[in-house]
């Protein structure tokens, strides 16, 4: 009967811990001490979890073309925010400071801060 409660035990105590593994670090994929200036155009809002994204066409560093990922909150933190599936449109253009991907290569970024140009809508640290 002892194992029979550990073996209950063990099983519960995995179920808690499954989640926690299956999340990453920001850190991990981006440099979150640095961030990155990024202006364009919404092509693609995805609002879903455990990440909403918002898709830019902007430029490079050099003024090349540029297809941006910035990876946003989580759906239950901006509708905490105000945030919904239609606060952010394809052809809105936008402002971000994000934290730049550890992969100088990788187009995603780690969205810290946005700004609608056309009224100034807002969402992140005022001084990101």
């Amino acid at each position: 009967m002892k194992n029979g409660r550990w073996a209950l035990g063990l099983m519960g105590v995995s179920l808690l811990v499954a989640p926690v593994q299956g999340h990453h670090s920001f850190a991990a994929t981006y440099l979150e001490q640095e961030l990155v200036e990024i202006e364009g155009d919404i092509v693609e809002f995805q609002y879903k979890n455990p990440h909403a994204w918002v898709h830019l066409s902007g430029q490079d560093g050099s003024g090349k073309p540029k297809a941006w990922a910035a990876e946003w909150a989580s759906v239950s933190r901006l509708e905490r925010a105000g945030i919904s599936q239609d606060t952010l449109k394809p052809g809105d253009s936008v402002r971000i400071w994000a934290a730049p991907n550890r992969d100088p290569n990788d187009n995603r970024v780690h969205l810290k801060r946005i700004v609608r140009r056309s009224d100034g809508w807002k969402w992140g640290q005022a001084r990101p």
